[in-house]
């Protein structure tokens, strides 16, 4: 290694490490089963939790981090003790527990004393492990003052994307074991830097961006998947890549100081960034090979591309951008215009996120036990065609599974879907 490189390393890692303190703040009581630990921190952090059996933990490790002050916490049923230590940059919380719970995935949230870093713990007395759900990030392109490709029938991309992010949104909002957090709900301006760091903030465990774009030639047309790479795999996937740029230099600019720095943190870990690329290549196959099985959606390429997508940058999280098509096409526009064609995208994605966790599982989730169905709830005015649509299955499979015999379905009743 040359010099320069060497100081430029010590540069960032110094610059990683001061000023990230983690202090405890408070457990707060949610309701009877439910309670909320939270602790400080003085800027948003690269975190990793998981779960123990033997004893029954929880473990929060907060890099590049240090302790402001000791932290032993005891507490009552059915945390038994808060603890904390710090050592050569790692801070690793530990939370003792009397039995089995259902936790969610550590948020950080950006307050005016600094980042709230966020544990709910749910008490369950079915648990025969800690459990959590696993969750999605699903950033819906554009947005705001931003609109993206606009198709010859005047229809927006940030619209378009936003409502196959909701469709999607919906089907794992409903799906017990799957959490989707939405990196914009409504018609929002959000910038590059902020759409992963939100993904990063909601502690997401992959991310989905959904785009309808544009191209110069109208005939061009199809669905792709795109991972991150610096070198474009096609004339279209660099285009992609130049109209993104042109914001990119801006948004770094506006990176926060309380913000996650992941151009930094992909030189500190180059290791964990190469599985990610890795992971993200696979997800990326399970959903493109749904998209090629929707006999109403036209694959533009048939393997998944690379392009600089800043969105997709994360050091950890696997992520890939899903090109519904390009409304600059009058058959995608038209597509995309329609319900059914938006539903279509998000179920093929669904779909392939499913396949991805049951081959990828994550331990303490629902994937880990290779379930042959999933667990739907039944929302007020679904019906049995509609579900059968949004999951690639037949009414008769549902009503045969479910023992339905032409029996009425009603809002929370828990239904299985095979897959």
């Amino acid at each position: 290694m040359n010099k320069n490189k060497f100081l430029y390393l010590c540069l960032i890692l110094s610059a990683f490490v001061r000023g990230n303190e983690v202090s405890f703040s408070e457990v707060t009581k949610l309701d009877a089963d439910t309670i909320q630990i939270s602790f400080l921190l003085e800027k948003v952090s690269y975190l990793k939790s998981y779960s123990l059996v033997n004893p029954s933990r929880l473990v929060i490790d907060v890099y590049n981090s240090k302790l402001n002050s000791e932290i032993n916490e005891a507490y009552n049923f059915p945390v038994r003790k808060i603890s904390a230590t710090s050592e050569e940059g790692l801070t690793r919380i530990v939370i003792d527990l009397y039995e089995f719970v259902r936790w969610e995935k550590p948020v950080q949230i950006k307050t005016d004393k600094g980042i709230l870093l966020n544990l709910v713990i749910s008490k369950d007395k079915k648990l025969k492990k800690n459990t959590r759900d696993i969750v999605i990030g699903i950033d819906a392109g554009h947005g705001g003052k931003y609109p993206g490709a606009v198709g010859s029938n005047n229809i927006l991309e940030k619209d378009v994307t936003l409502l196959i992010a909701k469709e999607l949104e919906r089907t794992l909002r409903d799906t017990q074991g799957y959490r989707p957090v939405m990196i914009r709900d409504g018609d929002e301006t959000v910038s590059l830097n902020d759409r992963y760091q939100r993904a990063r903030q909601y502690a997401a465990d992959i991310l989905v961006s959904v785009h309808a774009d544009g191209f110069r030639l109208a005939s061009v047309k199809g669905a792709s998947v795109f991972i991150w790479s610096e070198e474009a795999s096609s004339t279209v996937a660099l285009n992609l890549s130049e109209k993104q740029r042109k914001r990119i230099q801006a948004d770094i600019k506006n990176l926060k100081t309380e913000d996650f720095n992941e151009d930094q943190a992909r030189v500190l870990y180059p290791e964990i960034y190469i599985k990610k690329i890795q992971q993200s290549e696979a997800l990326g196959i399970k959903i493109l090979d749904q998209l090629k099985s929707d006999p109403f959606t036209k694959i533009h390429k048939k393997n998944v591309e690379y392009a600089d997508f800043r969105v997709l940058k994360s050091i950890d999280i696997p992520s890939v951008l899903v090109e519904s098509g390009f409304i600059t096409n009058p058959e995608d526009a038209e597509r995309l215009k329609k319900k059914k064609g938006r539903r279509m995208i998000a179920r093929s994605i669904f779909l392939g996120i499913n396949d991805y966790f049951i081959e990828n599982p994550i331990e303490g989730t629902f994937a880990e036990d290779n379930p042959s169905h999933l667990n739907y709830e039944i929302q007020k005015g679904d019906v049995l065609s509609e579900i059968a649509i949004r999951f690639g299955v037949t009414v008769e499979s549902i009503s045969k599974t479910n023992n339905l015999d032409n029996k009425s379905i009603y809002p929370g009743q828990i239904i299985k879907i095979e897959i």
